[in-house]
């Protein structure tokens, strides 16, 4: 029998579910006590080399409230050609196409290693690609150059069907006409007047596509190419290329002391009208490339004077800043708008000062699966080569992106949906396992995300509603499926179905088995999503005191201790980890907005809510590994002890891979020993830690910053604001001052020793800081 680590494992590579608790408790009331709520995260296109898609649309059961997809769980009478659906009981017949089923000969839905399976559907047009380039043309010559070669390469990834559209902006806003021949050909608009899809439908001469057209004979209908805005990449190449090429910096001059006139909301107003009118609820991504903040029209976030900053968490904390408000009602419209019809919009903000990414981060984050990417310039590897990687391929050739997804999650009676977290938009579907209890995206059973990778996450959040008088039969098990249909990057309609079950058990006589259920990495990570979204609209001290109330709760529910003796507490293994994980999410950019600007909260909470559990748990504890000369590469803890002279260190905090060489190896490089023939080894462990680093920098999307530093070095501060600060030059607190609990938790020098010693105090003495 496998272990629950196993079990846990095995599942997320089948299915890409993982769950908070894997044995359920059995009542609504014992669920509640459980502290952790009963949560699952879920990624639905996780990789499955084993998985071919296949090759009909899958078998709905005939009620019309429930239409659950035949999977393993299902009770089939093979004799009757009969299969009850095992969330709603309902018998249904077989289709005529299985006629040959037996128990020997099953189809694939039916077979237990094909919980997940994908189907294809047949009908309908196939769509093409969609990629509309949005470009700031107010920036420097050399970043605005590197731009244009990075726009230049994209085309040659693009298959040659794709539909591709360039809308260009500075003080004007230029909608550039691609279908004519030995002429640059442009439609301008102002840059402070927003327009209507309807305005923009008429003055470009716009049509939406028929669903009539093309559907004469036994073709399948395809979509119009005539568009003079949006063109085939294999008729247009050259003539894009060109024009990229001959881009130039906005001509409107910029007086001193003054920012260039950027009219980014106007621009993104007319890519979201341009896509809704003439491809709605197709797939399609809107890539706008930023290189400074909107300073003018709808969406601006700063004047053009440069002796007035732009908004800071100061400004905001005291309702000082000017602009936010109404640019970001601008672009919530947008993004209202585009996720209606199925458009990402994807940011790349490449500029040293904030670009606004606080108020755009709807744009994004309500789209699904998009690209928020944020650099010093456009002229650097980091923007250059998460650039080329959006256009990564899988084994098969095809674009490791998906679009126009929606995800439906169907549940046993027991169970209900109380919303989910992450890059997704509710679509407002009532049924009967929606529950009123709202957390994130709630009251629906369906979400839309307008686009998806590998790694898209989304964060589940269940209730059990059963009551605590109505026991659950022994042997019960509690189902959820999950169906996620989505437009394939190959033009392809595809379903993915999902399906998992979990035991039931009492808590009051097996709170042992539900105990030892706790996978804590998924716990972590589903209680960090629940505190991101809190500190969107509360006080980061509070946040801080609801994530220490809720783990003391977890202490005083499944700790073992003696009251007023703090040295008998015991935790076992399966919630070991949970505290520390705790601890340095406390110490985030997640939830500690002290040094970071208010974009850069933005980025950091942005990618965080929409990658997979790896990598959510490296941005909430980095990874640390120590080289020496004692033996191989070893993972040392994320403590200030770690740090020793004759060590180098790698540290991967997502965003950033750091290499720290300690004093003596320092000195030793300063010195040229890795130059010397007898000192080969030196010249090998200097080397180590380069070689891993390139490894991830070339895999990790996006590009994570890339930093070589030692000992005494300026950089070094990376490393020692995320380690745990148990050895300092000046340890203030011991553990003598356990009082006040408050001030020492809200303490930037508070290390996890101290941290846990204070919340053992509370536990044991039953106080809740």
């Amino acid at each position: 029998m496998a272990t629950f680590p196993e079990f846990i494992s095995q599942n997320e590579e089948r299915d890409g579910v993982r769950f908070s608790w894997n044995v359920w408790p059995s009542s609504r009331l014992e669920a509640t006590r459980m502290v952790v709520p009963l949560a699952a995260l879920l990624t639905p296109l996780r990789e499955r080399p084993d998985l071919p898609p296949i090759q009909y649309e899958p078998v709905l059961c005939s009620r019309a409230t429930c239409r659950a997809v035949l999977n393993p769980l299902c009770q089939v009478d093979y004799r009757a050609k009969l299969w009850a659906c095992n969330f709603c009981y309902q018998r249904n017949q077989f289709p005529p196409t299985y006629t040959g089923i037996s128990e020997v000969n099953q189809p694939a839905e039916l077979l237990p290693q094909f919980s997940t399976i994908e189907y294809v559907v047949q009908r309908g047009p196939q769509m093409p690609l969609i990629f509309l380039y949005v470009v700031d043309t107010c920036m420097e010559d050399e970043d605005l150059q590197a731009l244009k070669e990075s726009l230049q390469m994209s085309l040659s990834l693009l298959p040659p069907t794709a539909l591709v559209g360039l809308i260009t902006f500075g003080r004007m806003v230029q909608v550039h006409e691609l279908g004519c021949e030995g002429i640059s050909k442009s439609y301008v608009f102002r840059g402070t007047k927003d327009l209507s899809a309807k305005q923009l439908q008429e003055m470009l001469g716009l049509t939406k596509p028929s669903a009539a057209q093309g559907a004469r004979g036994q073709q399948a209908p395809q979509p119009p190419l005539s568009n003079r805005f949006l063109q085939p990449v294999q008729k247009i190449d050259m003539n894009l290329t060109d024009l990229l090429g001959e881009l130039q910096r906005d001509p409107w001059p910029v007086t001193q002391g003054k920012r260039p006139l950027r009219s980014l909301g106007v621009a993104m107003s007319i890519a979201v009208g341009l896509l809704e009118c003439t491809f709605p609820n197709t797939g399609a991504r809107i890539m706008t490339f930023i290189g400074g903040p909107a300073t003018q029209g709808p969406g601006m976030v700063v004047g053009d004077e440069l002796k007035t900053p732009i908004r800071s968490w100061h400004d905001i904390e005291k309702d000082n800043a000017k602009y936010m408000k109404k640019s970001t009602k601008h672009y919530e419209a947008l993004a209202s708008r585009a996720s209606a019809n199925g458009h990402i919009m994807d940011i790349y903000a490449c500029a040293l000062d904030q670009t606004g990414l606080l108020e755009m981060k709807c744009c994004p984050n309500h789209t699904g699966y998009c690209y928020m990417v944020m650099a010093d310039s456009f002229n650097t590897s980091l923007f250059k080569q998460t650039f080329q990687r959006v256009f990564a391929k899988d084994e098969q050739g095809t674009f490791k992106m998906a679009f126009a997804a929606t995800l439906e999650i169907k549940t046993s009676r027991e169970i209900k949906v109380s919303g989910a977290i992450g890059p997704c938009v509710s679509l407002n579907a009532k049924g009967p396992c929606v529950s009123e209890n709202e957390i994130g995206t709630g009251g629906t059973c369906q979400w839309k995300m307008c686009g998806l990778d590998p790694s898209t996450t989304l964060a589940l959040y269940l209730e059990v509603v059963n009551q605590h008088n109505a026991p659950i039969p022994q042997g019960g098990r509690g189902a959820l499926q999950f169906v996620t249909q989505y437009q394939h990057s190959s033009g392809q309609r595809r379903i993915r179905v999902t399906t998992t079950a979990r035991n039931w058990a009492d808590a009051q006589t097996q709170i042992q088995s539900i105990a030892a259920s706790f996978d804590q990495e998924a716990a972590a990570i589903l209680m960090a999503r629940l505190a991101v979204q809190r500190a969107e609209s509360e006080e980061g001290p509070d946040v801080l005191r609801w994530l220490d109330r809720q783990l003391i709760r977890l202490c005083q529910k499944f700790g073992d201790y003696h009251k007023d003796d703090p040295n008998s507490f015991r935790f076992s293994e399966t919630f070991s980890l949970y505290p520390q994980f705790m601890f340095h999410l406390r110490r985030s950019p997640f939830l500690q907005v002290f040094n970071n600007s208010p974009d850069e909260s933005s980025y950091y909470r942005h990618q965080f809510v929409r990658h997979d559990l790896t990598q959510a748990l490296i941005m909430v504890q980095p990874v640390l590994y120590a080289y020496s000369f004692n033996g191989p590469p070893e993972p040392v803890l994320l403590d200030s002890s770690s740090i020793l002279p004759d060590r180098i260190l790698l540290m991967d905090t997502f965003f950033q891979i750091l290499i720290y060489h300690g004093e003596m190896v320092a000195q030793w490089r300063k010195a040229g020993y890795q130059e010397m023939t007898e000192y080969e080894n030196f010249r090998h462990l200097l080397q180590a830690p380069v070689d891993d680093a390139q490894e991830l920098l070339h895999t990790r999307f996006p590009m994570p910053r890339y930093i070589d530093t030692e000992h005494g070095g300026s950089q070094a501060r990376f490393l020692l604001s995320k380690v745990n600060p148990s050895q300092t030059h000046n340890n203030m607190y011991n553990w003598g001052q356990v009082r006040p609990f408050i001030h020492l938790l809200q303490s930037p020098l508070l290390s996890m020793n101290l941290y846990w010693s204070l919340l053992i105090c509370s536990i044991i003495c039953s106080s809740v800081c």
